[in-house]
């Protein structure tokens, strides 16, 4: 059985460039007759021209099948979905024959059938004749067409099985998804070019034909021939392109040079001599409606979103892109780690017993894979890297695949993460690595090989951060540290943040779909869903703090100046505006000169009464229309406090007018002390609130389960005494959880301030808290009339302690529902931080204010916490008659230990003595 065999195709012609041709083409995609059987031991009588499809159904290609009623989707991270006995696959191998009946133009001869992709071994046939098979499901295949092709009316006929013997070899992260999933066509195009352009100018070129360059004199030069001209350099910061023609005698291919030299100097990744540093992602191919078969305006969508948000590297995990990604990252800049089509993660739970890469049967279909990959994308400037896969363990094949790169494109250095010796590859790449590892690494101090000459070898690698910074749900915490590593240390060459998108599939009763949601009996549930751009592709917080973190331009803000200083070529302006508590008061534009680094002079800044906290902040915008953004595109910003004469913040003012309770509008329960009535308004609470609904990370990372242990999703309160004296309400209270002697002594102080009701908190521990806390602040309800939310503080966005570095200081308002962040799976979220003051009110205006002492976290949601937490997707959250209100002191991280390490020391929460207050309102 061809399927079930170690061959990686046959009756292929050899792998080519992927190339623009004035060739004559067929496009072949459109609506297909299509039949789905649940085995692969079918007759072939489909491939006859007489054969009658009639009955099939109508299927689009490119397309994959179970996204058009015909199965199911599947995911799985690792594990396969089937037992680990290659070559073999199981008998139940869902199998589609397609048919597509086209006519050939009049005076056609000769040509070339190419399959861009199909996932994952198909077999083909022309007319009856069989022209061979392939695998390598995201790699082109080229079946010489020419001798079965006729006049008028021809039959293609492809059989693809979803599982095969290739199927081990591309146990990748994502959705199982069968069909012809990428282009298909009839192609008069054979020609090949393999040109080499570096950065001193000089270009030659591989290929039987001549090639020309007219924008630098370059006509007619001739294979094995170079010459040296004034180009200028291809960088992801200015992406020059030169047009150029490579002729043949049958055609003329377009293609796009960039002069570019990449080398490893000194342990440091260089780039036409210049460090290089990666500031990427990882990106999977991936559309909610169409899954791996992405439309090319997605595609475009993709890299101006990376370029608007300071992006300037993609890792192509795990395999190669459809090869229009790779056009336009060479177009609009952005550096490339090409990756094979390889991973065999799932061997790793049977002790990488019988592993295909150190398996020498499949030394041949790991190479092919590799050939493939080179020659298809070797053109491209963009791509500074080739990788020989992912997580694939380590094997003797990993060196067939090196040696062979390396005589067949010396330029580029290989990559590979999975085997810590760095035996086959030229850069040290780890993923999930630690700060403190990272830091380690950069010094040249991490732990050493057992073998020294090995040892050695590696430490004069520069190390790549190949995934990193798991931006799976709310997160990913510790961005910035990581990046101030990368900046430090010359040997980092930055990394690739995991990753680009959430792959949620549309669904009609959940929005979007995970794993488990098509009744896949093994599956890893919502782990598909880790990315920094929601499935629909709007950025997430996740997206907007790597924008601030990788920004390009930095500013350092002294007394009457800022230090710019800047590493993109293309022009800025800088726009600065002044604000007291959130209004703007004054605005200008800095005067900044050229060049790396400029001290400028702030500009003198107006007298304003009773100003209240001053904010300057600088922009750096685009300065002119770019490819990827328009003139006034925000790259970076900064901000500073100014001190000021008047008050310096909204502070709750303390409690000296002994003013007796009930306060105005304020009702309390005389047994409990408890707050009934507040303005006009039902109040339920505050009280002391410890738990929150778990975030990704602290589900996957075994935190939530700890909490739970500990019991801090069901805590009790219990109240110990109600005093009232010198028009001060006391009420102490102790907040515990069953079956633990834990517990935390509370006391809230409610007093008269003005029209104005303050509630002072103080909270002890009782016990020793070895966890941290997930939050330490008070919960209250208010009726469901509350839609708008204005505040002054940190925003738009949501900020936690290691997240929200996208936010700034001002005034912002939103309603209830925009305060939410849809994160596919239902997690906490939605937290604006260091809110100094907020208004939250009706349709009618009226509403409460609060103002905190200190500044404080608010959360405003229509469903509790309880209801958040219990929720597997959107569509669980409904509104209920209440408002949930969260006025937090303080927050626990969130890090990134779904996939990576947790929460940073800095950003823990423990129990410790607490002291904060607040003060209430009425609008």
């Amino acid at each position: 059985m061809y399927f079930a065999d170690f061959a990686p195709g046959a009756g292929r012609l050899e792998p080519r460039a992927a190339l623009h041709s004035d060739a004559p083409s067929l496009d072949l995609g459109g609506e297909w007759r299509f039949r789905l059987s649940p085995v692969a031991d079918v007759p072939d009588d489909f491939a006859a021209p007489s054969f009658d499809d009639a009955s099939w159904d109508v299927l689009p290609v490119p397309a994959h099948w179970p996204l058009h009623g015909h199965g199911a989707p599947a995911y799985t991270n690792v594990v396969y979905p089937f037992p680990v006995d290659p070559p073999y696959v199981p008998d139940e191998n869902p199998t589609g024959d397609y048919r597509r009946v086209f006519d050939l133009p009049e005076g056609w001869s000769g040509g070339r059938l190419r399959f861009e992709g199909v996932d994952s071994t198909f077999k083909v046939w022309l007319n009856g004749h069989e022209l061979g098979f392939s695998t390598g499901s995201r790699l082109p295949a080229e079946f010489d067409a020419g001798p079965y092709l006729v006049r008028g009316r021809n039959v293609l006929a492809v059989r693809v099985h979803q599982w095969s013997a290739a199927s081990y070899l591309e146990d990748q992260d994502m959705w199982w998804l069968p069909g012809i999933f990428r282009e298909v066509t009839i192609t008069r195009s054979s020609a090949d070019v393999f040109v080499r352009a570096a950065a001193d100018g000089t270009l030659s070129f591989e290929g039987e034909g001549l090639l020309s360059v007219p924008e630098l004199g370059v006509a007619d030069l001739a294979p094995g021939v170079e010459v040296r001209v004034a180009a200028e350099p291809w960088s992801a910061d200015s992406p020059r392109l030169y047009d150029a023609t490579f002729t043949t005698a049958e055609e003329t291919v377009r293609l796009r040079v960039g002069f570019r030299t990449i080398t490893i100097e000194d342990g440091v990744l260089k780039a036409d001599g210049v460090p290089l540093v990666f500031k990427g992602v990882n990106r999977h191919e991936f559309h909610p409606d169409h899954g791996r078969a992405v439309p090319y305006e997605t595609m475009v969508e993709d890299v101006l979103l990376m370029k608007r948000h300071n992006v300037n590297a993609v890792r192509t995990s795990h395999y190669p892109p459809h090869p229009a990604f790779l056009d336009l990252c060479d177009e609009y800049g952005l550096w490339v780690v090409d990756e094979c089509d390889l991973e065999t993660h799932g061997f790793g739970h049977t002790g990488w017993r019988g592993n295909p890469t150190d398996d020498p049967r499949w030394s041949q279909a790991l190479l092919d894979r590799m050939r493939r990959m080179v020659e298809r994308d070797k053109n491209h400037p963009s791509v500074v890297m080739w990788s020989l896969g992912n997580e694939a363990g380590v094997g003797a094949n990993q060196k067939v695949m090196a040696d062979w790169t390396r005589r067949r494109d010396p330029s580029r250095p290989i990559h590979y993460e999975g085997d810590v010796s760095c035996a086959n590859v030229d850069v040290y790449s780890r993923m999930y690595a630690s700060h403190a590892e990272v830091a380690a690494i950069g010094r040249g101090e991490e732990e050493p090989l057992d073998d020294p000459e090995l040892d050695a070898r590696r430490r004069a690698m520069p190390f790549v951060q190949c995934e990193y910074a798991h931006a799976m749900g709310n997160g990913p915490g510790g961005l910035a540290e990581y990046q101030e590593l990368f900046d430090t240390h010359p040997r980092l060459a930055g990394g690739f943040v995991w990753e680009w998108i959430d792959h949620g599939l549309t669904h009609q009763e959940y929005g979007y779909a995970y794993g488990g949601d098509f009744g896949e009996p093994l599956h890893d549930s919502n782990f598909v869903v880790d990315g920094l751009v929601f499935p629909d592709r709007t950025p997430s917080p996740g997206l907007l703090d790597l924008k601030k973190v990788f920004e390009p331009v930095r500013f350092a803000f002294s007394e009457g100046t800022v230090t710019v200083t800047r590493a993109v070529p293309y022009p800025l302006a800088f726009p600065w505006a002044l604000t007291a508590d959130g209004t703007l008061v004054a605005e200008g534009v800095l005067e900044v000169p050229e060049g790396e680094s400029a001290e400028v002079k702030l500009p003198a800044l107006p007298e304003v009464a009773k100003p209240g906290e001053l904010w300057l902040t600088v922009q750096a915008v685009l300065g002119a229309d770019l490819p990827w953004a328009a003139a006034g595109h925000e790259v970076a910003w900064g901000q500073t406090r100014v001190a000021t004469a008047g008050r310096t913040a909204t502070r709750v003012s303390g409690a000296d007018d002994g003013g007796a309770l009930p306060a105005a509008g304020a009702a309390f329960d005389s047994r409990t002390g408890r707050l009934t009535g507040l303005f006009g308004l039902d109040v339920e609470g505050p009280r002391l609130e410890l738990w929150r609904a778990p975030v990704d990370n602290e589900r996957f990372g075994g935190l939530e389960w700890n909490w739970r242990q500990l019991g801090l999703h069901r805590l009790t309160h219990r109240v110990d005494a109600v005093t009232r004296e010198d028009g001060v309400l006391t009420v102490r209270s102790r907040v515990a959880p069953a079956a633990t002697d834990l517990g935390m002594n509370v006391t809230y102080r409610w007093s008269a301030e003005g029209e104005g009701l303050r509630l002072d908190v103080h909270v002890v521990p009782e016990g020793e808290w070895t966890l941290p806390l997930p939050r330490l602040g008070l919960a209250m309800t208010l009726p469901a009339s509350v839609e708008e939310v204005v505040w002054f503080g940190r925003g738009p966005g949501e900020a936690y302690p290691d997240t929200g570095l996208a936010a700034r200081v001002g005034g912002f308002g939103a309603t209830v529902e925009e305060l939410q962040t849809p994160y596919v799976y239902p997690q906490e979220n939605g937290q604006r931080a260091d809110v100094r003051w907020a208004r939250l009110t009706g349709a009618d205006g009226r509403g409460l204010r609060i103002e905190g002492d200190p500044a404080f976290g608010l959360t405003v949601r229509r469903w509790s916490t309880e209801d958040l937490a219990a929720a597997s997707h959107l569509t669980d959250l409904r509104p209920g008659g209440r408002v949930h209100v969260h006025l937090d002191h303080a927050q626990h991280g969130v890090g990134t230990a779904a996939c990576g390490p947790g929460v940073l020391p800095l950003y823990e929460l423990h129990a410790r003595e607490a002291r904060f207050a607040f003060r209430f309102s009425a609008v």
